[in-house]
């Protein structure tokens, strides 16, 4: 399971440039699914990618689903020459994405981010409707599967702003 709080303080404390996307986001935003990592749409400049490797570094970070013994090498050079990186760290799974999917880049899922309090900070989420559109776009079963909740939720939100502004 992900130590969300210490992933999340990791990113901080090493003052990485992300916005965090997926599952997790879903939960921000009212979703009662059960995700077990944390993904985050970090940004693609040579210093924030420096800060990520630094950042994630003390937690052992290895490709996920990859055989026990292989070589890898999480660095800012292996940030730039890749985009989406699967990890399993002491923290627990981190997903680092450089593009998502329906979305783009960093520079576009930050356009509508939410600024939202956790674990004692603040942190860049994913609107509920970027939400939407990517998992739309992804197209994966267990994106497709979480769809109505999310759509409800985002009913659910336009209807009490409607009744607020009355």
């Amino acid at each position: 399971m992900i130590n969300f709080e210490g992933s999340l303080k990791a990113f901080e404390d090493g003052k990485v440039t992300f916005v965090v996307i997926g599952g997790y986001a879903a939960v921000i935003h009212g979703s009662a699914q059960l995700t077990r990592d944390l993904d985050i749409c970090y940004e693609r400049t040579p210093d924030n990618m420096k800060r990520l490797a630094e950042a994630i570094a003390p937690y052992h970070p290895r490709l996920r689903g990859a055989p026990p013994g292989l070589p890898f090498v999480f660095d800012q050079q292996t940030l730039a020459q890749g985009m989406n990186f699967t990890l399993e760290t002491d923290l627990g799974d981190i997903d680092l994405l450089g593009e998502v999917s329906g979305l783009g880049q960093y520079p576009e899922v930050s356009r509508d981010a939410v600024r939202v309090q956790l674990h004692g900070g603040y942190y860049r989420v994913a609107s509920l409707e970027a939400l939407i559109q990517s998992k739309r776009a992804a197209g994966r079963a267990k994106d497709v599967s979480i769809l109505p909740e999310l759509e409800a939720l985002g009913e659910l939100r336009a209807a009490q702003k409607k009744e607020k502004n009355k």
